[in-house]
């Protein structure tokens, strides 16, 4: 009996699936880190990157290091590669404006970088998504690479800040 998982008809099913699939995880996802919960008594919604931008410094790290799998899910639809550097923009804009305390919650409220990234999967994923290539990972893990130094400098800056302002205030 021939195997059925080389028929060209199972293989684009198996696509199709596989592109279901990446679509409802960057959904799920973007919901959970921007707009899972509502405020009661208003039409707010926010999700764990604001709550988990509560906790000093490690808390804006989590959610963003948490987003930047999107840019994973890009690359494997098939996103043209200015639009992975528009997310990765994104993900930077959100990291900047939570740095700031007190209003960057805020920030990330209004701007949900996650929304936004998700919403430009969907839009610009190829149908059927091209074979990535290496430079396609090399640009994602760089661009990646990049936020998690740009993060982990901003972390021990503020760090910085707070040791060095507690030794004036003590």
């Amino acid at each position: 009996m021939p195997n059925s998982s080389h028929h060209p008809q199972s293989s684009r099913a198996h696509e199709a699936r596989q592109r279901k699939a990446t679509s409802h995880f960057a959904d799920f996802l973007s919901t959970l880190l921007d707009s899972a919960f509502s405020i009661p008594g208003t039409t707010i919604r926010i999700g764990l990157d604001p709550l988990l931008g509560l906790i000093p410094g490690i808390g804006d790290y989590l959610s963003n290091l948490i987003g930047s799998s999107l840019l994973v899910l890009a690359t494997r639809s098939g996103v043209p590669r200015i639009v992975i550097f528009r997310m990765a923009f994104n993900i930077v804009l959100n990291m900047l404006g939570g740095a700031i305390p007190g209003i960057g919650d805020l920030f990330s409220v209004w701007f949900k970088s996650n929304v936004r990234n998700a919403q430009l999967l969907h839009r610009y994923s190829q149908d059927p998504p091209p074979a990535s290539t290496m430079f396609d990972w090399i640009y994602v893990i760089t661009l990646i690479s990049g936020i998690i130094l740009i993060m982990t400098v901003l972390l021990f800056g503020i760090l910085w800040l707070l040791t060095n302002l507690w030794k004036y205030v003590a």
